[in-house]
């Protein structure tokens, strides 16, 4: 029986740990894990200004080829115990279609499998992270109108990631699709968004998409709960949408995390 853990991060990611490929590898064999897949954070696009403080959203550029390597290596070498993938997360960000498709043209065949996920959102020609910190959501809601206005914004753009063509080698799977709800303990308003999260997997059924059943929420503590909440999972399972589990961690001990809780009984 496959037991997978298709979003990881890595000691190429900026903003995460330093812990070692092989701590993951060996964790999740010890936990009866099957398939792994390493999904890093890809490069931002040509052009694209990381809004961040430390402008450490993405891998540096010219770590990709490090990447690929390294992990070639490794799949080689626990081939016997264990299927490894190499994977990016890559972001979609509006006005950056052209460059991603570029981006995607270039890697893409190197890549085994691949998470298209939206962290940055546009408002008047300027980016803002939305799952960097409460503090700048709360300044981004205060600058866009609402709480509400984000949560829009965000299911328009994630919306758009969906439909809009990024080449033969878009990723099939889209990630957290409820990443707006991080920091829901923090502004504390009762968002309905029901309708925007139905629709948006009603899109991904149409198109063809697997979904990241995310655990990482649940270890966040203004949100406290996993991407997509369970209700939709469910709906999406009924809608026939492929589930895919991932972790998303960053560090060797948030590998496989609420597993149990957020998969194994779906």
């Amino acid at each position: 029986m496959m037991k997978r853990d298709a979003h990881i991060h890595t000691p190429f990611c900026p903003h995460g740990s330093s812990d070692a490929f092989e701590q993951y590898i060996e964790k999740a064999i010890a936990h009866g894990f099957t398939h792994i897949s390493f999904t890093e954070h890809a490069p931002l696009p040509a052009g694209f200004i990381d809004p961040t403080p430390d402008q450490d959203s993405g891998m540096a550029h010219d770590k990709l080829d490090a990447y690929f390597t390294t992990l070639s290596d490794l799949k080689k070498q626990y081939a016997r115990d264990i299927t490894i993938a190499t994977g990016l997360e890559v972001d979609y960000i509006i006005g950056y279609e052209r460059e991603t498709t570029q981006f995607l043209q270039t890697y893409g065949a190197q890549l085994d499998d691949a998470i298209l996920s939206v962290h940055f959102l546009r408002f008047q020609n300027a980016y803002t992270c939305i799952d960097f910190s409460a503090d700048e959501f709360m300044r981004f809601a205060k600058q866009i109108g609402s709480v509400q206005a984000v949560y829009d914004l965000y299911y328009e753009t994630l919306q758009s990631s969906i439909i809009t063509p990024l080449g033969d080698y878009k990723p099939t799977r889209i990630g957290h699709p409820t990443l707006v709800h991080k920091f829901q303990r923090a502004h504390g308003e009762v968002i309905d968004d029901d309708a925007a999260i139905q629709q948006t997997l009603q899109l991904m059924q149409q198109h063809g998409y697997e979904l990241d059943v995310n655990s990482a929420g649940l270890a966040k503590r203004d949100c406290l709960e996993q991407y997509p909440p369970k209700p939709y999972v469910q709906y999406a399972k009924s809608l026939g949408i492929p589930l895919v589990f991932g972790s998303d961690a960053h560090t060797a001990q948030d590998l496989h995390q609420f597993y149990e809780d957020v998969f194994a009984s779906i």
